[in-house]
């Protein structure tokens, strides 16, 4: 184990510990502060009977609970508070609690204090798992021992053990994480900036200063990767410590990875030499905003793998799930889940993947978001539009006011849930068409999660 975990449970050793939540991020987490003989409350908003065997588990190791509606009540009657993702760093509670004297963190940050060996960091509003992924799948064809976690559905404080100093760590990184981080990666890569969680974060302002927790810790010996055709990625160059390399899909760049439409090639440059790296057809991955993750992972990655590697991966991988997932072919209609798609601008990017005769089924839980600009594109692409969750009005509405909308040429239904949604697409499409559930919505309205979301979609496609 690393010397640094060790001296830190050395130093706070008899301190009482609080995690909030037990959700993916922090139960291993708990599991390591238990086993490491640490006092430790769980405070969880849920009732203590829906826990279930989470909590069986961690009560059997020492562990105590707090759980319902006052959880967070007593969070100044500890030294250190660990928190969840999910749960806003600059809610009034925790802020409280710093005042007070309590230290407040989270399973990254600890990650990263820990964390004997380099990482490479991704974030943005869109493509960051898909791009994470092919960054992970790029070094381990190379043959490095890789470690993959943070946003992307695993944490990587539990295995901080098992981590050796030649090995690299690959984390996705939100920008709930990002907000309270001071530590940055030593590559980090933004796939792109546009509005999301606003319900949360509130304005722009604040989003963006959160994504750019990635960059403002680095050093001179770190790197940073931009998306040079994504203006509010770009225009982050100002904070940059290290070297920056830029990828684009529209233009050449002078240190990074660019596609040449012509030629229908990627193409990697560093400090005036440009080297052809893959071709389109190598990537299996529909669509050209999957070419933009794999420009943001050569960028990333270029100097530590072979473009042998790099097509190796591009040729085999089928992508993430619930990421414009092909389901099934049924009676001439293609069905795809894209339950990822919790923004308008990933529905935009996913639509273009398509030549029309879509059945869209969207809405869901509101973040804020203005649906004008999705407008447009349903217009151009769709002919059925279903909706269902909190945001169907508003979504129908930016429709039905855009200047080009034909009633005659788009229908529009309403529906309660999925179930409805799935049996009228499979009643209205015909041979040719595609369902497409593309949400441009979060899932909380219905669900835990957009995975819970895709999967009952999946789930009701193939029992058709």
């Amino acid at each position: 184990m690393s010397s640094r975990v060790d001296l830190f449970f050395r130093e706070y050793r008899g301190a009482k510990v609080a995690f909030i939540g037990v959700g993916v991020s922090n139960f291993g987490s708990i599991l390591l502060f238990l086993n490491r003989g640490m006092d430790v409350t769980v405070l969880d908003r849920d009732d203590r009977s829906k826990l279930k065997k989470s909590a069986e588990v961690l009560e059997a190791r020492g562990a105590k609970f707090v759980c319902g509606a006052g959880y967070l009540d007593s969070l100044c009657d500890f030294d250190i508070v660990i928190r969840s993702p999910g749960v806003y760093f600059k809610k009034p509670q925790l802020q409280n609690a710093i005042k007070r004297g309590v230290v407040v963190t989270s399973e990254m940050e600890l990650f990263f204090e820990f964390c004997p060996c380099k990482i490479i960091g991704i974030t943005g509003s869109d493509g960051k798992t898909t791009t994470t992924t092919l960054v992970a799948s790029m070094l381990r064809q190379e043959g490095y021992n890789v470690h993959v976690g943070g946003n992307i559905g695993k944490a990587l404080l539990p295995e901080i053990d098992r981590i050796g100093e030649s090995d690299l760590a690959v984390v996705e990184l939100s920008s709930f994480q990002l907000i309270s981080m001071r530590r940055s990666p030593n590559i980090s890569v933004i796939t792109n900036i546009s509005p999301n969680h606003l319900d949360i974060h509130g304005d722009m302002h604040e989003y963006i200063a959160a994504k750019c927790g990635v960059i403002l810790h680095q050093t001179g010996f770190d790197s940073l990767v931009l998306n040079l055709d994504n203006g509010l990625s770009n225009s982050q160059e100002f904070l940059a410590r290290g070297f920056v390399k830029k990828f684009s899909r529209m233009q050449s760049v002078d240190n990074g990875a660019f596609f040449d439409d012509q030629t229908q090639k990627i193409y990697f440059a560093r400090n005036g030499k440009v080297e052809p790296v893959l071709d389109r057809s190598d990537i299996k991955l529909a669509g050209m905003h999957n070419v933009e993750n794999y420009l943001a992972a050569i960028s990333a990655v270029y100097e530590m793998v072979s473009p042998e590697s790099i097509k190796a991966v591009a040729r085999g991988f089928a992508g993430v799930r619930h990421r414009i997932e092909f389901v099934r072919k049924k009676d001439g209609v293609m069905w795809y889940n894209d339950s990822i798609a919790t923004s308008p601008t990933r529905t935009i990017a996913g639509l273009k993947c398509f030549n029309g005769n879509v059945l869209l089924i969207a809405g869901g839980y509101d973040k804020n978001f203005d649906y004008d600009c999705l407008a447009a594109h349903i217009l151009k692409k769709v002919k059925v539009l279903i909706l269902m969750g909190n945001t169907s009005k508003k979504i129908e509405m930016a429709v039905k006011n855009n200047n080009y909308y034909d009633k005659d040429k788009l229908k529009i239904f309403n529906v309660e849930n999925m179930d409805q949604a799935v049996k009228l697409a499979s009643e209205l499409a015909h041979i040719g068409d595609t369902v497409y559930l593309s949400p441009a919505s979060a899932s909380f309205d219905l669900y835990d999660n957009f995975q819970q979301r895709g999967d009952h979609f999946v789930n009701l496609v193939k029992n058709l």
